[in-house]
This record gives C-alpha cells, sequence and structure tokens, in this order.
C-alpha cells in the first residue's frame, strides 16, 4: 500500500467513518492471502507450532494472520481520530522500580501491536524519554507514515539502515539509558546478515536473534523486560511485561554465556505468547530454521 493511498483512505474514512477504513484494510489483506508467496511461510511456521493439527487449521490460522493485522493499522486510525484503545495490564511494577533506580530496555516482538504498548507507555509516564531502535525498510511506504506519527506523539525514533551498522544509534541508546530513559528495540528480527547474532531453541528448530540487545543491557548494567500488547477485543489491549531479565558483565570469557542465557529466556518467553495468541503472530518472513 502506498503512503498516498493510505493517506487518501484515511481522509475518507475520516468522512464515511472507521467501517470504511477497516473494510478497504481487511479486502487488500485478503489479496495478500491470495496471492502473497509469503503465504507459505507462515503456513511453514503453524505446521511447526501445531504439527497435529490439519492443513485447513493452518489455512485459517494464516488467514487470520493476514486479517487480524489489519486492526494495528485500523486501531493507529481510531487513535488519531480522538477514540484511544482500552488497556489493562499486568507485571509493571518491576518497570516502574526500574525506572526510579534508572532506565530499562524493552524488548519487543513481532507479535501483538507493540505501537500499541509505546502509546500506553507515554500515557502512564508522562515526561518520560521513550526510544524505539527501528529499522529502515528501503522504499517503505506505511512505515514511514506509522513512524512520523509516533514522533509526533513524542516517542523518540533512530533508524538504521539495514545495509549497514550505525555505531551512533549505540551510543545514544547508552546515554539514554544512563538518563534513566527506556529504550526499546526489536529482537525477533535479524537485519544483515553480518550482524551479530545469538542462535536459540524454538518450535524444536533454531531461530538467530540479534544480539545487540543483550550487549547492551550488559554494557549499561540495565534489566531487560520482554513485553507484547496484545488485542483481546475491538480496539481494545491487554499489555503483560515480564520479569527483568538481567545480562551480567563477568569476567570476558563469560561474557557469551551470560548474553545467551538472556537470549534464549526471551526466546522462551516469546514461544510460549506466541503459543496463546497464535494468529498476531506478525512475523511473515522465515524465523525458525
Amino acid at each position: 500500500m502506498s503512503a498516498l493511498f493510505y493517506r487518501f483512505l484515511r481522509r475518507a474514512a475520516g468522512l464515511c467513518g472507521p467501517w470504511l477504513f477497516e473494510a478497504t484494510a481487511r479486502l487488500i489483506a485478503c489479496g495478500y492471502f491470495l496471492l502473497s508467496a509469503k503465504r507459505a511461510e507462515s503456513l511453514r511456521f503453524y505446521r511447526m507450532l501445531f504439527p497435529a493439527a490439519p492443513t485447513s487449521r493452518r489455512l485459517l490460522l494464516t488467514l487470520r494472520q493476514y486479517q487480524n493485522f489489519t486492526t494495528i493499522h485500523l486501531d493507529r486510525f481510531l487513535h488519531e481520530i480522538g477514540r484511544p484503545a482500552q488497556f489493562t495490564s499486568s507485571g509493571w511494577e518491576q518497570l516502574e522500580e526500574a525506572c526510579r533506580e534508572g532506565g530499562a530496555i524493552l524488548l519487543m516482538s513481532h507479535l501483538g501491536n507493540w505501537e500499541m504498548a509505546a502509546t500506553l507507555l507515554k500515557e502512564r509516564h508522562q515526561g518520560l524519554r521513550l526510544l524505539l531502535y527501528m529499522g529502515v525498510k528501503e522504499g517503505e511506504a506505511v512505515e514511514g507514515v506509522q513512524k512520523a506519527e509516533l514522533r509526533r506523539d513524542g516517542v523518540e525514533i533512530i533508524g538504521v539502515d539495514r545495509g549497514q551498522g550505525s555505531p551512533f544509534a549505540a551510543v545514544e541508546a547508552l546515554r539514554l539509558l544512563r538518563e534513566g530513559g527506556l529504550v526499546s528495540i526489536a529482537a525477533d528480527i535479524v537485519w544483515r546478515d553480518e550482524q551479530r547474532q545469538v542462535e536459540v531453541p524454538f518450535l524444536g528448530g533454531t531461530a538467530r536473534l540479534p544480539a545487540a540487545p543483550f550487549i547492551l543491557a550488559q554494557l549499561s548494567g540495565r534489566p531487560l523486560f520482554v513485553f507484547f500488547a496484545f488485542r483481546v477485543g475491538a480496539n481494545r489491549y491487554h499489555v503483560p511485561l515480564s520479569d527483568p531479565i538481567h545480562v551480567a558483565k563477568g569476567p570476558r570469557q563469560g561474557h557469551q554465556q551470560a548474553i545467551a542465557a538472556a537470549a534464549g529466556r526471551y526466546a522462551a518467553l516469546l514461544e510460549e505468547a506466541v503459543r496463546r495468541h497464535p494468529d498476531q503472530w506478525y512475523h511473515f518472513d522465515r524465523f525458525v530454521h
């Protein structure tokens, strides 16, 4: 979907009502489900998630995955026109304690709607600095509009090109953590083949995670928190937060083991969550090898 069409659709829906936005988005999602080559990857993922399930169930899960993905854009549109989402949450007391003591690192995933979790963070912690560490997609359209809106809401974003590293991004993240802010990083996507990675067991296979967020936690001494934002109804979300994950510095020879242990803990939490909410998995590229 082009950015121009996306803006036109939002204006038209502003005049006619959210139903127009929802109907159009769901129709487009049907087209992707029928025509996209990535559908095969979703079917493969659900076969690994539910090996005993018949093909019909895996097809239904894939269809629901594509359809549920439209709610990310719909709920963002509702937020823009003054209909904010309703939230419930759990496990936030430890994050609030970490914020009082200093900064923390939030591990986001392509499961649920992380943008809604960012919105909740800004609402609950007025004045708290939140930095999203995001990859930049070449020729991005709707994603560019999304990032611009987050910036208007007061969320700081550092875009990292897929083709090259950015030492500045790491330095900025460390500085913000020292100042007591929150840094949010996607922990389930590797942007470049040469990027430092950690292999973890996942669904009977192996997933490759970026080592960067775990290294950042180790260097800064700040805890990691795994968080999701699951849609539990029309424009309603539940946002659970994990217990803190600490990545000990220790002797040099133990650095890698500490990083691997933290990454394994994240992967276990992600696998547990995706089993509970399989149709809110929005990782359309290969994740498990």
